[in-house]
């Protein structure tokens, strides 16, 4: 009869090699359990070397405008105000110029610290003092400085240094200054400071802080910020938008200042004129008696004024047009005075001069910051040089119109002119006095009205943006995430040990599992015998309730499956090499099967290396070699075991010098026929198969195989070369004992190679057995 191993289904094969990997690692739980805590020590000591940091969030909504709602505002200075946007102010906020000035006024340059067993802690709150630099921007890079502070003095390496007052230090030119975030009354103890570049500051705070959208749909930003003391994030969220505030403000209050220069050069000269113009007509009214003008006069007057009104507003124009190009001619329009576009009427023109006025303040901006060979610094120039062509051809083509109604206007004054040659002298230099106090006196007008509206504007200047949530601090850090680290730790941990222990495993060329022998061979596994630490070649007896006992009576039920009956009893024992305990598992297999009350034979086939005379400690007499050689009878080779009274046994005798052709002889199927009338059970102990050939021989006359496999000895090659074996010389109903499996695991109550298919008494289905019909 032949075992067939059942074929697991999907589901059942993915949970047999969990099982598999589980009891594999299930060994080596010492190990984990170092890794786990070594994990999380590791763990503990990097929470506790770095600082928890805190995150605040502060939100500024933005006064959006576009360029066309700018162009429709009368503002005289509307023209050229940069162009407001998320975008824009995003960026804004993060510039270089307010992170300077963030850092100045907080005096981030000179952090204060205090010293913990692992790391060091922000001491912002409980610094007794706070340091400033007189010239931020002269300071070098320190190392951390100590100091300690008692009666309203710093002591920096001895040397005491008064508070509130410019000092010489070894570090630069210092004031300290009482921390007003101090609130405790004890101000004893161990400080240090260092000391940072303004850049480096800059660059830190710069990292830190995040501005984003709100959402998409409004104009609010939300700007947050890490740090490790949640008093600091929230002062420094708080001071970046006040400087941000202020400095949208000054820039507007900038605008504002450049247009009312501009207005006011132009008042000086009209009111001068002006002046002159008054003085002369109260010479000539003096001097000539002139006082009234005749009707003609009236009529000229008020044609002639029109047109020199005109051709006044004309002048004023060109004056404008003359005094943008040569604004947008120069080559540091952000640093000059840019003047308005008051009184042309060109949107054209306003919106040109504006983005040329934005390009060049962003250019200087970010040349400061970045130098003249950023990418986006060279696109600001390229823009410029492309708009000052466009601008200047504007310039021309309106100078031109100008200028030709100008002409038209002059054209038609002097033929009022000519007319009027025929007014009496004096009428007629009356009428030309009064136009010209007209005109310049309707110039002053107008220039005094936008120099009002100019002041207005720069008055109710503001910066267009509104704090809506001041800054807020988290209530517990943001980073490091404990949880997340500790998870990441025994993470980590568990696929350490899970790498070691597959790398261990599978550098063994051993057999070491059950699921090692499944996958070098199609032989079942149908019993695993514990290791016995007492050693004794003998493990079975009447009263013996262990678990290698329970393990061989296991053993004995399997042996049915088998094909092993009261027709089909012998059994043989073999193995690949010595040292496998074959005769061990041939002796207790033996002394099981006896135990049932069953007359069973022990044969010791083993002519080459006999074992079982010791493990029963009987001395060798008489046996199989002397009856195959013809010196003895059948009956005078059996004798008592000494273990169990249904126990023979069939010793070896003396050794021969030719073994395998002794085995050969028609004597040995006369011995084990002669054995099948008085024995229900017959077990032979044959020598391994790896070193000689007789297990293959008397494989003929016995009806099922053990091949003994041992934990840990067993090389793996043999047990891949067993199917091979087995379909060259048809060993009888093979089938495979895993023996001395050592027990590992929490209690020592999981065997080390338990695994898939674990075969104990009787656990293959009786389906699975095909009876073959020679046997």
């Amino acid at each position: 009869m032949k075992l067939i191993r059942k074929t697991s289904e999907p589901q059942q094969v993915a949970t047999e090699q969990g099982g598999n990997m589980l009891f594999k690692l299930l060994p080596y739980w010492p190990l984990f359990a170092i890794l786990f805590a070594v994990a999380l020590a590791c763990s503990w000591v990097y929470l506790k070397m770095t600082p928890p940091l805190y995150e605040a969030t502060a939100r500024i909504m933005i006064n959006e405008k576009k360029g066309a709602d700018e162009l429709k505002s009368d503002a005289p200075m509307q023209t050229t105000a940069p162009k407001k946007t998320i975008d824009n102010e995003r960026e804004m906020i993060m510039s270089n110029p307010i992170l300077y000035k963030v850092v100045e006024n907080l005096s981030l340059y000179a952090p204060v610290y205090t010293k913990t067993a692992l790391s060091k802690d922000v001491a912002y709150q409980s610094s007794p003092v706070q340091i400033v630099a007189k010239d931020p921007k002269s300071i070098k890079a320190s190392e951390p400085v100590a100091f300690t502070f008692a009666q309203s003095a710093v002591t920096i390496e001895g040397k005491k240094y008064p508070l509130n007052t410019w000092v010489n230090t070894p570090y630069g030119m210092l004031m300290f200054m009482m921390n007003t975030h101090n609130k405790n009354l004890q101000r004893n103890g161990d400080f240090f400071f260092s000391l940072m570049t303004e850049k480096k500051a800059a660059a830190t705070l710069g990292s830190r802080i995040k501005v984003a959208e709100a959402n998409k749909l409004s104009t609010i930003l939300s700007v947050t910020l890490t740090d490790e003391d949640p008093v600091r994030a929230e002062d420094i969220l708080n001071d970046v938008l006040k400087v941000y505030n202020n400095a949208a403000i000054d820039e507007q209050n900038k605008l504002a200042a450049n247009t009312m220069e501009f207005i006011s050069q132009r008042l000086a000269g009209v009111q001068s004129e002006l002046l002159a113009i008054e003085s002369n007509l109260q010479n000539y009214r003096t001097v000539e008696g002139a006082v009234d003008v005749g009707t003609q006069g009236k009529l000229y007057l008020e044609n002639v004024s029109n047109n020199d009104q005109k051709v006044g507003e004309i002048n004023m124009q060109l004056s404008v047009l003359d005094q943008v190009e040569s604004s947008v001619r120069s080559n540091n329009l952000a640093n000059g005075v840019v003047p308005s576009t008051v009184g042309v009427n060109d949107p054209g023109l306003s919106q040109m001069v504006k983005n040329i006025y934005e390009l060049q303040l962003n250019a200087e901006s970010l040349k400061k910051t970045t130098g003249e060979n950023n990418p986006m610094y060279v696109s600001y120039i390229d823009q410029i040089n492309k708009i000052k062509p466009q601008i200047v051809q504007n310039l021309q083509n309106q100078r031109a119109s100008l200028q030709a109604s100008r002409k038209n206007l002059s054209s038609t004054t002097s033929n009022y002119s000519s007319a009027l040659q025929t007014m009496p002298e004096k009428e007629r230099k009356m009428v030309d006095i009064s136009r010209q106090q007209q005109i310049k006196s309707n110039i002053y007008t107008f220039l005094l009205q936008k120099k009002e509206e100019t002041a207005l504007s720069y008055i109710s200047n503001g910066s267009g943006s509104k704090v809506v949530n001041n800054a807020e601090s988290s209530e517990f850090p943001v980073s490091p995430k404990r949880k997340m680290i500790y998870l990441a730790a025994l993470f980590g941990a568990g696929i350490i040990g899970l790498g070691f222990v597959t790398a261990k495993e599978g550098l063994r060329t051993n057999v070491m599992f059950q699921s090692d022998i499944e996958k070098l061979t199609r032989l079942p596994v149908i019993a695993e015998i514990s290791t016995d630490k007492s050693n004794r070649a003998i493990v079975m007896g009447g009263q013996q309730r262990t678990l290698i006992a329970e393990q061989f009576r296991s053993l004995r039920t399997t042996l049915r499956y088998l094909g092993v009956s009261s027709t089909h009893k012998r059994v043989m024992v073999t193995s690949a090499i010595s040292g496998e305990g074959k005769s061990f598992v041939a002796s207790n297999l033996a002394i099981t099967l006896a135990m049932t009350g069953k007359k069973v034979a022990l044969l010791d086939f083993d002519l080459n290396n006999p074992t079982l005379h010791r493990k029963f400690n009987i001395k060798q007499t008489v046996g199989i070699t002397e009856y195959l050689q013809g010196a003895i009878t059948a009956d005078k080779a059996i004798i008592p075991s000494g273990q169990n009274e249904n126990l023979s046994l069939l010793l070896t005798g003396a050794l021969p010098m030719d073994p395998s052709e002794l085995i050969l002889s028609n004597r040995t199927e006369e011995l084990l026929n002669y054995l099948d009338e008085k024995f229900d059970y017959i077990v032979l102990d044959v020598p391994p198969v790896g070193p000689v050939s007789d297990a293959y021989t008397l494989a003929q006359f016995c009806d099922a195989t053990l091949y003994v496999v041992r934990h840990a000895y067993t090389p793996k090659a043999f047990v891949e070369r067993i199917d091979e074996n087995i379909k060259l010389n048809n060993l009888p109903n093979p089938a495979i004992v895993f023996n001395a499996v050592a027990p590992r695991g929490f209690g020592k109550n999981y065997g080390y190679g338990y695994g898939s298919g674990m075969v104990y008494g009787g656990s293959y289905d009786q389906k699975r057995i095909s009876i073959d019909s020679g046997k």
